[in-house]
């Protein structure tokens, strides 16, 4: 018998002090640049455009930059430039031998946002930096404009090819230009910035601070999504309540006119915002600070969800509207088009991509600057307050009635799944002919939602990928949120509880990315189905959406292609010997919504495929590809290797 405790009967591991590695300056940023930048997909890279970018709007709320050029080049490199007073080039305190440029570009957690006056409200707090840029760039041009002279110095991954260099005196010029070109070790050579993407961020930025102008500058030869233009200045003098306009269009609303306005609280603080309540119910909500987005919400949210509710309950009371006191927070704001945007000294973040805004005092200053502004909306305007009031009322009303109708299956699923990102159902009572997509995540979601036909066509978003219930216990099964939502939204049980006439929905719908990914939830998914409801697919109810991976265009004609052989027989065919814009979709969450429902959506125009089980080695196949035993899976492998080729992963 060995003493655990005994040292001596234990061999050495190996593990020393020299097995301890410390990484300098930014290689921890080219090593896991995920930590930094949430990853290195799409997203993340244009991260990078909308951290530079960002600095450039500090300087404009900051009031020392009026304009902002954002220049896309043929290479794909992207420079942004303002004409606000310029980093520093002088030598930095703390480092004599470096410049205060060298030192913001090479050093995080540096910069003019941590202390001091230099930004009262800035979005760069608490962010990845411009030294993150810096090191995932294969190449970095800066060039400062400051008290009549001009320098300049080239990075490349983080490192400083030469010192600063003066290049002379100018006269009519100041501020900071930054050209970078994201590094193709980090991001992969396929994946580059995307035209559309940058364009909706700097149109996104002019909406959010009025008193800046955005030059938009895409180079020639590069494609362009339709509705994406080569050259646009971008200024709109209303803010938010342009933005607002811009997108309802013609769509009615409940009141004739959006509650708008903008607050000044002292202490470098405001609040902008712009609302609307569309008759349709179809609203979005968009939530800002420092013109930082933040997707999650955070304070700020809560301080207007509770200025609204708290206005509207006691305009009621005041008008002797005994039924305004069951209005609650989500009846005002749910369906709503809601745009707010704060500014505040030193926001706090949740993650370094910033998505929810965790200040405290971003409640209060919201809340404050709303409920005035809204009571006196209400009273000003008795006409519209009527009608607002009366139709928050009726749906309150309507909340309440499914609430206590538990016995109808289709007002407890959606009852229980009145969560923001959940099911989004259609109108129709009846399952004949109705349809329920689950697509993989909110972004995937709102492009549906937008894509759909809300009377026959429901929507439930998944979080990432399921649960594989081939491998999983009973009770992991049981307390898995995202397939009880599933189960809820489908009314019809699992398991022996399996009911076919309880089923809300004719057809169940896989709809998800046409990548490995996507690929792998759709499996999950059909595992999940053959396991739990078989009926589902025995009766011809489950089908797999066939979301294409290509648009390509030429003149008028237009035609998607399913993957690349489809595309390459394309080119060779209907597209040869003729100029043709090819658009890659990175996903559905970037589709836009008129091709999403063109081509996987719409039954006029779409190809579905219905899964069936015809094939007797299905239990088997199943069992060895997604069940517990890890060495099937290899085995499995090892068999089929020889007819995989060509992979694209």
């Amino acid at each position: 018998m060995v003493d655990l405790f005994d040292t001596s009967a234990r061999k050495s591991d190996g593990y020393s002090a020299k097995d301890i590695e410390v990484l300098e300056g930014l290689e921890p940023v080219r090593r896991r640049p995920g930590m930094y930048i949430g990853g290195t997909d799409a997203r993340a890279l244009h991260h990078l455009a909308a951290e530079v970018l960002d600095n450039a709007m500090d300087e404009a709320v900051a009031g020392y930059a009026s304009r902002i050029e954002i220049e896309l080049a043929a290479d794909l490199s992207l420079t942004i430039r303002d004409n606000g007073r310029g980093i520093p080039v002088d030598p930095h305190p703390r480092f004599p031998d470096k410049s205060a440029l060298e030192v913001i570009l090479t050093m995080l957690h540096s910069g003019g946002k941590f202390g001091g006056d230099a930004y009262k409200t800035s979005g760069g707090l608490h962010g990845v930096g411009v030294s993150v840029v810096n090191a995932l760039s294969d190449r970095l041009v800066v060039e400062i404009a400051r008290d009549k002279q001009l320098y300049r110095q080239e990075y490349s991954r983080g490192h400083a090819q030469a010192p600063i260099a003066n290049m002379g005196a100018v006269a009519n010029r100041r501020g900071t230009t930054v050209t970078f070109h994201p590094d193709a070790e980090i991001f992969g050579a396929g994946n580059h910035l995307n035209p559309a993407t940058l364009y909706r961020m700097c149109r996104s930025k002019a909406y959010l601070f009025k008193g800046v102008e955005l030059r938009w500058n895409c180079a020639e030869g590069i494609p362009r999504p339709e509705g994406i233009p080569e050259k646009e200045v971008l200024h709109f003098p209303g803010g938010l309540a342009d933005y607002l306009g811009s997108t309802l269009t013609e769509r009615a609303t409940v009141t004739a006119q959006p509650f708008v306005g903008e607050v000044e609280l002292g202490d470098h603080a405001r609040v902008e915002w712009a609302i609307a309540w569309p008759e349709d119910g179809d609203g979005f909500a968009s939530y800002y600070c420092n013109t930082i987005p933040t997707p999650d919400g955070g304070t700020h949210e809560l301080g207007l969800r509770a200025a609204l509710t708290r206005s509207l309950r006691a305009y009621g009371e005041l008008v002797g509207n005994r039924r305004a006191g069951i209005v609650a927070a989500e009846d005002v704001v749910g369906g709503a088009a809601i745009m707010l945007s704060l500014f505040m000294r030193d926001p706090q973040f949740q993650g370094q991509t910033k998505d929810r805004l965790v200040s405290p005092e971003g409640q209060k200053l919201v809340e404050q600057a709303v409920k005035d502004r809204f009571d006196h909306w209400l009273s000003d305007d008795s006409a519209s307050a009527k009608l607002l009031l009366e139709a928050l009322v009726d749906k309150a009303e309507e909340r309440q009635r499914r609430k206590q109708q538990k016995e109808m299956a289709r007002k407890s699923a959606t009852r229980k799944l009145r969560l923001p990102g959940k099911l989004a159902d259609c109108t129709r009572d009846s399952s004949i002919g109705t349809e329920i997509f689950l697509v993989e995540g909110d972004s995937a979601g709102g492009s549906a939602k937008q894509a759909r036909q809300r009377d026959t066509q429901a929507i439930l978003p998944l979080r990432g990928k399921i649960l594989n219930v081939a491998s999983a216990t009973a009770d992991k099964l049981k307390a898995n949120q995202e397939l009880s939502d599933l189960v809820l939204a489908l009314g019809c049980g699992t398991g022996k509880h399996y009911l076919e006439d309880k089923l809300r929905y004719e057809r169940v719908i896989i709809m998800t990315d046409a990548d490995v990914d996507g690929a792998h939830i759709a499996s999950l998914l059909m595992t999940f189905f053959y396991r739990e409801m078989p009926g589902l697919i025995e009766n011809g109810h489950l089908y797999l959406a066939q979301p294409p991976l290509y648009r390509l265009t030429a003149g008028d004609v237009r035609i998607y292609a399913r993957d690349d052989a489809h595309k390459d027989e394309l080119l060779e065919t209907t597209f040869k010997n003729k100029k043709t814009e090819i658009s890659r979709f990175k996903g559905l969450g970037e589709m836009p919504p008129a091709d999403l429902k063109v081509t996987t959506m719409d039954a006029a125009s779409r190809t579905l495929l219905r899964v069936s089980q015809q094939d007797l080695r299905t239990p088997d196949l199943v069992e060895s590809l997604m069940g517990r035993k890890p060495e099937l899976r290899y085995n499995f492998i090892q068999q089929n290797a020889q007819f995989a080729h060509d992979l694209d992963i």
